[in-house]
Parts: C-alpha cells; sequence; structure tokens
C-alpha cells in the first residue's frame, strides 16, 4: 500500500509583475523517489518551496502529511549562519548551550526535543564526511559551494523527515561527493522529491514529473524512460498539430462550399418570386427569412471556425511545451591544429604546495575534460588560461582568442540589460539577429531588455554563453568552468550538441560525467594525489 505525503488540489501561483507561473496544478506524491524536471523558468523552485510549506501558493491548496525536510538550490544566502544553521540543527544547538548554561526555559527544552547528542552527531557527520576541517560554529560564508551542499545534506540525513525535497542537490559537488549522494538516495526509505537536471541523479528516480507551461505532465520509471517517452509524444504532438491543420483546411472548404450553396439558392430564389410576380409584402417577407438563415448559418459557421481554431491552438502550444533549444557555434576558421596555448612548469595561485607544477601544450582542436576534487584548482586554472590570473611561477603562453564562462558568469554586468552587452561584444552584427541567437537559446524577447540581474540562474547561464560566443573575432579557444549547473535538460542537450560542432579547442570543467561523455573529448586532465595527469581519450 502506497502512502501519500504531499497533493497539490488546484494549485496556482502568480508572480509580483502579474504573470501567472502555473495555475490548476493537481498532484499527489507518494514514496517513490521523484524527480521533478522542466526548462529555467517553468517555476520548479517554486513549487518546490509550495510542496516544502516554505511559500503559499496564490490558488488551490496543497497537504503535507509527516516531516518534510528541504534543501533550497542555494542553501547558503545568508553568509552569517552558522555550519550548524545550514544542517538544520542550530537552533537545537543554541538551545542545549543555554541549558548547559543553567536555562530551564520550557522553549529551549522543546528546541532540542529528544536531541540531546545533536553536537557530537553533528561533529561525526562533519568528520565522516570529508569536512574534519570544518568547525559547527563556522559562518557558512566560509564554505564553498560543494562544501555548503555537503553540510545541507548532513542535515537531511540528521533530521528524522517523512520526505525529503531537494533541490539541484549535485549542484557544486565533486566527483566523490556525487557517489555519496547517489548512494544515500537510493538507500533512503522515506518518499522523495529531487529537482534536478543531472541525468546521472534522475536515472536513480523511480518517476519523473514534469512542469511545463500547461501543467504538470508524470511518467513512471527512471530518466532513460522519461527521455523515450518524451520522443514519443513530442512526434504524436507534430502529428497531432499536423491532423488539426488539415482538418481546419477541411472544415474552411467545407464552410465556403456550404456559402456558396446558400448564396446560389437564394438567388435562384430572388430570380423566381420575381418571375411569379408575388406582391411586394410576400417578397420582403421571404427576403427577411433569407437573411436570417444566412445570419444563422453564418454564426454556425464561425463557431466552428472558433473551435477549428482553437483544436489548432491547442495542438500547437503542446508543441511548443516540447519546442527545442538550439546554441549556435562560433565559426572558426580551420587555422587547424596549430598551439593555442602552453604551461611549463605553472604554479596556480591559492593552492600552495597541495599540488605540483602543471606542464601542458593545448593544440587547435583539441578537447579536455578537467576532472578532480574540490579545491584542486581547477577553476584556478582555467582563469589563469584565461588571463585573469598570473601564475605563481612558471609560464602560461596562450596566443589566440578565448572566450571563458566562470562559475560565477562575471564576465556580464548584472546591473545593465542582456542586449547591451551583447551589442558591446559585437556590434557589427544587428539586434535582430542578437534577439535571435537569445530566442534560440530559450531567452523570451522581454528579458533582453531587462537588467542582467533580475534573470533566472538558468537564464544567466544561458546570457553569458551567448555573450561568449557572439564576440568578433570568434574564439578558438573556450574555457567553460561547470558549464552544466543551472541548465535545465533542453538546454544542456543543446549545449552539448554546440560542443560537437565547434572546431576550436575545448578545455571544460566539470563533475558530470554524463555530459563530458557526450563531448567527444580527445583527452582527460585529472587533478588527483597532488598531481595533474594528462590522458588521451
Amino acid at each position: 500500500m502506497t502512502t501519500t505525503y504531499l497533493t497539490l488540489d488546484g494549485v496556482s501561483f502568480v508572480l509580483p509583475d502579474g504573470r501567472t507561473l502555473f495555475s490548476d496544478i493537481t498532484a499527489s506524491f507518494d514514496e517513490r523517489r521523484t524527480g521533478l524536471v522542466g526548462r529555467n523558468g517553468v517555476g520548479k523552485s517554486v513549487l518546490a518551496r509550495i510542496l516544502a510549506g516554505g511559500l503559499a501558493p496564490g490558488g488551490g491548496r496543497c497537504a503535507r502529511f509527516g516531516r518534510v525536510y528541504y534543501i533550497a538550490q542555494r542553501v547558503a544566502d545568508d553568509a552569517r549562519e552558522s555550519v550548524a544553521a545550514l544542517a538544520g540543527v542550530g537552533d537545537a544547538m543554541a538551545a542545549l548551550a543555554r541549558i548547559e548554561a543553567g536555562s530551564s526555559d520550557p522553549a529551549d527544552f522543546d528546541a532540542v526535543g529528544d536531541r540531546w547528542d545533536v553536537r557530537e552527531r553533528l561533529r561525526d557527520a562533519l568528520d565522516r564526511a570529508g569536512l574534519a576541517h570544518v568547525g559547527t560554529d563556522d559562518s557558512a560564508g566560509t564554505l564553498s559551494g560543494g562544501e555548503a551542499m555537503a553540510v545541507a545534506l548532513l542535515g537531511a540525513r540528521l533530521d528524522a523527515a517523512d520526505y525529503l525535497i531537494l533541490d539541484e542537490p549535485s549542484n557544486h559537488l565533486d566527483g566523490a561527493a556525487r557517489d555519496a549522494l547517489l548512494a544515500w538516495i537510493r538507500a533512503w526509505k522515506g518518499g522523495m522529491l529531487v529537482v534536478s537536471h543531472d541525468r546521472r541523479l534522475l536515472g536513480a528516480m523511480e518517476r519523473i514529473v514534469e512542469l511545463t507551461p500547461s501543467g504538470l505532465r508524470h511518467y513512471g520509471g527512471d530518466y532513460d524512460f522519461y527521455v523515450q517517452a518524451r520522443r514519443e509524444e513530442r512526434e504524436a504532438s507534430l502529428r497531432a498539430l499536423d491532423a488539426r491543420r488539415a482538418e481546419r483546411r477541411r472544415g474552411e472548404a467545407a464552410l465556403r462550399e456550404q456559402q456558396e450553396k446558400l448564396a446560389r439558392r437564394q438567388s435562384r430564389g430572388q430570380r423566381d418570386a420575381r418571375g411569379a410576380n408575388q406582391a411586394p409584402i410576400l417578397l420582403g417577407g421571404q427576403k427577411s427569412r433569407s437573411e436570417a438563415a444566412a445570419g444563422k448559418l453564418r454564426r454556425q459557421q464561425d463557431a466552428l471556425r472558433d473551435d477549428l481554431s482553437q483544436r489548432v491552438a491547442e495542438a500547437a502550444r503542446r508543441v511548443d511545451d516540447d519546442a527545442s533549444v538550439a546554441v549556435l557555434a562560433p565559426a572558426v576558421a580551420q587555422a587547424s591544429r596549430r598551439r593555442v596555448a602552453l604551461l611549463e612548469d605553472v604554479v596556480l595561485p591559492f593552492v600552495g604546495d597541495a599540488m605540483a607544477p602543471i606542464a601542458m601544450t593545448l593544440m587547435g582542436g583539441q578537447r579536455v575534460g578537467v576532472t578532480g576534487p574540490n579545491g584542486s584548482g581547477k577553476s584556478t586554472l582555467l582563469r589563469v588560461l584565461a588571463g585573469r590570473l598570473a601564475p605563481v611561477a612558471g609560464r602560461c603562453d596562450v596566443s589566440v582568442q578565448t572566450a571563458w564562462l566562470d562559475q560565477r558568469l562575471s564576465t556580464l554586468d548584472p546591473s545593465r540589460p542582456l542586449i547591451e552587452q551583447m551589442r558591446e561584444a559585437n556590434p557589427a552584427t544587428g539586434d535582430d539577429l542578437l534577439r535571435l541567437r537569445l530566442a534560440l537559446l530559450g531567452i523570451d524577447a522581454d528579458r533582453v531588455s531587462v537588467a542582467v540581474g533580475h534573470l533566472s540562474g538558468g537564464e544567466r547561464l544561458k546570457a553569458a554563453l551567448a555573450h561568449a560566443l557572439v564576440a568578433e573575432p570568434p574564439p578558438q579557444l573556450l574555457l567553460l568552468d561547470e558549464p552544466g549547473n543551472h541548465l535545465d535538460l533542453a538546454s544542456l542537450e543543446a549545449l552539448e550538441a554546440m560542443l560537437l560542432d565547434y572546431d576550436g579547442a575545448l578545455v571544460v570543467v566539470s563533475h558530470d560525467e554524463t555530459f563530458l561523455d557526450r563531448l567527444g573529448l580527445t583527452h582527460r586532465l585529472a587533478a588527483g594525489q597532488g598531481r595533474w595527469t594528462m590522458q588521451p581519450v
């Protein structure tokens, strides 16, 4: 017998600007591990917060049965909170400290409950997770993105929740941490909803639900099942749209024929009446009846046309929900396979003695995937190649135009509209073409003129990617640092297709093995055990 933990009954949500994000959603969530997917900006995180009880719906009702534990996508927004608070036990530990200092306040005892060993349990959990260097009273702002998410996930393990809601839990985690997360998710005994675009993580789900502008679609099975079902749905949607358009054409032809028959009948009736020399009053009555019949027919035809057009619009809406995303690869001259970058015994800043110097020659057309644990210097290596940082020692020589996309998307000014910054990157390209590029990425026309800082995380990443690729002259070396973070599945697949078509040199840092496997890499550069190792694929 299944246990239902969460139910949505006619739930809707309207944004502050008046736009309806979603409406009339009815669904239930049981103990099956469920993945929630959907395009950037469609409202996945909002729906997750409503399910968790952190946000009230604009309409409808959300019911929760049992304890629900929620981990947000951006887990350390408040840099002042402690590690204990990030793990969800800050109040209990503070109350315990007050009790130990002599407090007899019932509220403190209620806050602790039966968690008298919470301090020891958190310390032990941090140590076992490889975070022995992190203090329970440390500021969350001192943690890396991966460390912050790891601490938040520890909180979920410490809590006796019945249902977990995790929003992009694998973002910023390195390979080992992702493996541990996957093993824990598979072993979890309660219910679980995971908002994610991580295809490996979605492969561990027992059900996929997709949020679209038209509502929620439910798919039994894991990610592979979902992909196959969506492919079949899209093909069926296109066939249905063609059928509805053909139906409308046939209907229009039948209506025209019906109208022409009525016109001929009316004309013949008028000729016969005049030939019969009928009284004017009889002719007038016949004319009125004829006009009434014609008016009734027009109303019936208008209603039928509206119905036919509505069927086409509904079929088109389903196709629009499935619309693909495209990233246009910059045209790089096949100037070939000359050397584009040289690193000679480079010592990276901020890494110290933890890593040996790196030596590497990068040729045109070479495609390198960079992997390794968090803190090993992968992002720093890209910044050195991009000319944003100088090495502590050694030589770095890059001889071609580069495009660098860092995790913080610092190449874009958050206070200025995207279209302005696109014009500056390529003044010779007209606004129409720039807007087309952005539309192909799924960035709506009304979003290109707002400040970049007001875009969603996925929109900002797409914007930064478009800005990097539109430059003139086109980059011959792409440096991408975790480009898959925050991208929806359709955009991720479009990025993979673009990178496969790109003829220049590529260096990409990622913990997403599925993503790396689809890029046609020529080499892997791995950071580990204090050194860098380059191996052909």
